[in-house]
């Protein structure tokens, strides 16, 4: 297979794409919307990589096709005790690492405890990691070599969710040993890929596992390729370079939609908002931060800038997430009118603004275009608002850390599994970021905190739905982003690709895909 690969990307690297370029037979070529930041699950946060690492691992669980409910995966089935404190997986037998290793509890036991444990020999997983999912564990235990058992401090309804969220993939001990801080570039896991090579900026490259337990794939290989600007991809697709473009420019959505290509659209749990910096400047006073959800023209962004691929967002709750939703919640009106008088009530008129924007990256819809219209729109109103654009990693370096003495406001947005997933991670005062939580903008208020809590340790779904709504209500009201649209996901296939198919989840699961 080497000698394909070899002669493959020689022919790739060095042709200049014309409109009857075509990719190596059998290998998927993804046009990705930025460099991933790693192939660590333990290190990133970004959807932009995760579709990369749902093929690469897996989870004890993971979430059944075409919905966020959890199925089986290297755990066969599990047993949760009646207090909700317990959890205890039989593990899938005669499994193996990509580097050869066996999988075994103590393989899940070793990832846990380098997740969680900062005195853990090999507990390098960046500034900010997601192991917030499993704040609740206070035990991981190898019961033997198929049994492991989880230990909660409280009742936690997301667990099993959270385990099938790329934060729980199970990456290889021995490869983490091997490579140490630099495991993020030489990744093992045990899914139907394994890794073959990445060239920064041009591309990740996953190969066929030939043992992969649940059959191997019928691809050779899967090529992700960093095409930041969308224009460039969408050039990329009409060209022949690549088989798959997510995230088209909104403009071209209906260009995809047959001729020799697939369109795929799928609704999933995203929200698209701009953090406002509620700790210090003009948005410390609530008024100013209700303002600006009155002055920017969400229903016009919607339908021109994102051409009708989003809606207008209420609150900080998807509403894909039905259940947990808060249909009483409408969006801020457009009013500039009432924007210009909060602002001026509150002594800000004129004010100064920093705002972060991203080139592109992770669900962020138009990122340059949609931060231009919301400028203008502030302008409008009397606030004076510049803009400082960077790259997505670059971005997700100066906006994780927070924003005081930076900026104002960020543009950012989430997909998310569970309807607690956003808000706690990034509305709670106990996720500010010096906590390594990702409230960038210093929000809090201790109802809020406490509907969170209270949210996630009910084991009763009618009683967390209504905790969430009474959460949204108040975090509508207290205004700590802007709130601006729920994007429905999207995808362009080549015909030449068979059983494509896009998740809620928003990950990419190229296990079954083939070419024709």
């Amino acid at each position: 297979m080497k000698s394909l690969f070899v002669a493959a990307w020689a022919f790739l690297a060095a042709f200049v794409m014309p409109a009857t370029a075509q990719t190596p037979p059998n290998v998927l070529v993804v046009g990705q919307i930025a460099e991933p930041k790693s192939l660590d699950p333990a290190t990133v946060t970004a959807v932009n990589d995760f579709r990369i690492l749902m093929n690469l691992y897996d989870g004890l669980v993971r979430y059944k096709d075409g919905t966020l409910e959890v199925e089986p995966s290297l755990a066969t089935d599990w047993q949760i005790s009646d207090d909700g404190l317990v959890y205890t997986f039989n593990l899938r037998r005669g499994v193996k690492f990509h580097d050869g290793a066996a999988f075994d509890a103590e393989a899940v036991e070793f990832n846990f405890k380098r997740m969680l444990d900062e005195n853990h020999p090999y507990h390098d997983t960046g500034p900010f990691p997601l192991s917030f999912f499993f704040s609740t564990i206070t035990e991981v235990e190898a019961l033997g070599r198929d049994r492991v058992r989880f230990t909660l401090s409280e009742p936690y309804a997301p667990f099993l969710s959270n385990l099938a969220y790329p934060t729980g993939l199970i990456v290889s001990p021995g490869s983490v040993k091997e490579h140490r801080a630099d495991f993020g570039r030489n990744p093992s896991g045990t899914g139907a890929f394994r890794f073959g090579e990445w060239a920064s900026n041009s591309k990740v490259v996953l190969e066929r596992n030939d043992a992969y337990w649940g059959g191997a794939p019928p691809l050779e290989a899967v090529v992700f390729r960093p095409i930041t600007d969308g224009n460039t991809r969408v050039a990329e697709m009409l060209s022949g370079g690549i088989d798959v473009m997510v995230e088209i420019p909104p403009d071209n959505v209906k260009q995809f939609d047959g001729n020799g290509y697939r369109l795929h659209e799928q609704a999933g749990p995203h929200v698209w908002f701009l953090i406002l910096n509620a700790k210090s400047g003009p948005f410390a006073d609530k008024r100013v931060r209700q303002a600006v959800n009155y002055a920017i023209d969400k229903e016009k962004l919607v339908d021109n800038v994102l051409q009708g691929t989003a809606e207008v967002a209420a609150g900080p709750t998807p509403p894909a997430f039905a259940w947990a939703y808060n249909e009483a919640l409408e969006p801020y009106p457009y009013d500039p009118d009432k924007a210009r008088a909060l602002i001026r009530a509150a002594g800000h008129d004129g004010a100064e603004l920093t705002f972060y924007v991203t080139e592109g990256g992770s669900g962020m819809l138009d990122p340059v275009a949609m931060g231009a219209a919301i400028q203008a729109d502030l302008v409008k109103v009397g606030l004076k608002v510049r803009i400082e654009t960077y790259e997505w990693n670059t971005f997700l370096g100066k906006v994780n850390p927070g924003l005081e003495g930076k900026a104002d406001m960020a543009e950012m947005a989430w997909m998310t599994n569970d309807p607690d997933t956003l808000p706690y991670l990034a509305l709670r005062t106990d996720a500010w970021p010096d906590k390594k939580g990702f409230n960038s903008g210093y929000y809090s208020n201790p109802e809020v905190d406490a509907l969170l809590e209270a949210a996630r340790t009910s084991t009763d779904q009618s009683e967390r739905a209504r905790l969430y709504k009474e959460m949204q209500t108040l975090v509508h009201e207290d205004a700590p982003w802007a709130f601006i649209a729920n994007w429905k996901q999207n995808a362009a296939t080549r015909d030449s690709v068979r059983d494509f198919k896009l998740q809620p989840s928003f990950y990419l699961l190229l296990h079954g895909v083939s070419k024709r």
